[in-house]
């Protein structure tokens, strides 16, 4: 990773929050940090970044434990599917969690943010395609997980999603808006290395992105 990458995605949030009339503050670039080595995630962070995301607990706990040592103001958000009995682990090393998508895992999440007397801010992730592969909560069952979330206690900091890959994200991305404001979120986890722009036009707040800071995956 080169600090011109970091730059220049950098500028590139920037210019497409301009273009939809908002401010570049408004929109938080999660650097996905997933199969790359502690030294490249190292050089984002000596460069300034601090906003980083994983895929797997175990790998996050193999490399952000020295990391954080080094860096205690960097943040770390799972970005991948959590399985149940993931939850306390996961509790303890994330300062945010993307993928919540089922009642069980509430349950679980809750029991583990009250034992560990810590509450971790959670995005609901929607199966906005409808893809049977693909994790998230089925579109019509996003309200009452959201409902039952809330009332375990769990504070939502709004819905990611992952488009169809190789369509166009654009309408996926407006309907995951419409779902968060009909359902009172504003919090928006959208957008990844080929489509970020899109997404913060149509109001991410979060967009995830790897590839176009580190290169391809190692």
């Amino acid at each position: 990773m080169t600090v011109p990458a970091l730059q220049e995605t950098r500028d590139r949030i920037a210019h497409a929050a301009k273009i939809a009339r908002r401010k570049p503050a408004e929109v938080s670039l999660v650097a996905i940090s997933k199969t790359h080595p502690a030294e490249r995630i190292r050089s984002l962070l000596d460069a300034g970044h601090r906003l980083f995301g994983e895929n797997r607990v175990q790998e996050a706990q193999e490399k952000w434990p020295a990391l954080r040592d080094a860096f205690p103001d960097a943040q770390l958000h799972l970005v991948g599917q959590l399985q149940s009995n993931k939850a306390d682990d996961a509790v303890a090393m994330f300062d945010a969690i993307h993928s919540l998508d089922r009642p069980g895992l509430v349950t679980a999440l809750a029991k583990a943010m009250d034992k560990a007397g810590r509450r971790v801010p959670c995005f609901v992730q929607v199966n906005i395609g409808a893809e049977e592969q693909k994790g998230g909560c089925p579109i019509a069952d996003t309200p009452a997980l959201l409902a039952a979330a809330r009332d375990a206690g769990i504070d939502i900091a709004g819905l990611m999603c992952v488009p169809p890959f190789d369509v166009e994200a654009a309408p996926y991305f407006a309907l995951l808006a419409k779902i968060a404001a009909d359902n009172g979120v504003s919090g928006l986890s959208m957008g990844m290395s080929g489509d970020f722009e899109t997404a913060i036009m149509l109001g991410a707040t979060h967009v995830r992105v790897g590839s176009a800071l580190f290169g391809a995956r190692g």
